[in-house]
């Protein structure tokens, strides 16, 4: 009888590891899909001629100008993943690259093999992950939160 108290004492003690884990492990999605989609967009300036033909003849981009959609692609896969990185304005980062995540799948769903199709959906389930669960305590969010309340 004695011991199932000290079992319990044991497992609750155990089941916070993952609480611990928490903070290192939001922040290597941030940094993974920071990093897929930053150097998306450093291809497409490199081949900027490249992406304005996909743009106009290859992806089906629903409501914009083919050009304004390659610059508004290419400027979130250059700056959202630093925000994301850096947990600053995290959820707004992950928000707005799941977003561009779903668009490429529609615009370029025709073209996608079914590994790539699988892939994008990793990616939109991490920033899912990021943007409904995260609490980024290793984050310039989490830092400006605690400072607010010190001195509110």
């Amino acid at each position: 009888m004695n011991s199932l108290p000290s079992t319990l004492r044991f497992y609750f003690t155990a089941a916070r590891l993952p609480e611990f884990l928490a903070p290192i492990f939001d922040f290597w999605i941030r940094i993974f899909i920071a990093d897929v989609f930053f150097k998306s967009g450093l291809t497409k300036i490199k081949t900027w001629d490249s992406t304005l033909y996909l743009f106009s003849d290859v992806y089906e981009v629903p409501l914009l100008n083919p050009e304004i959609a390659a610059w508004l692609a290419t400027g979130a896969e250059l700056g959202l993943p630093v925000l994301l990185v850096l947990g600053l304005f995290g959820r707004f980062a992950a928000s707005g690259l799941f977003i561009l995540n779903i668009v490429a799948v529609i615009s370029y769903y025709s073209e996608l093999s079914e590994p790539a199709l699988d892939q994008h959906m990793f990616w939109g389930i991490l920033l899912a992950v990021l943007l409904m669960l995260s609490r980024g305590k290793w984050s310039v969010d989490a830092w400006l939160e605690k400072r607010l309340h010190e001195q509110g």
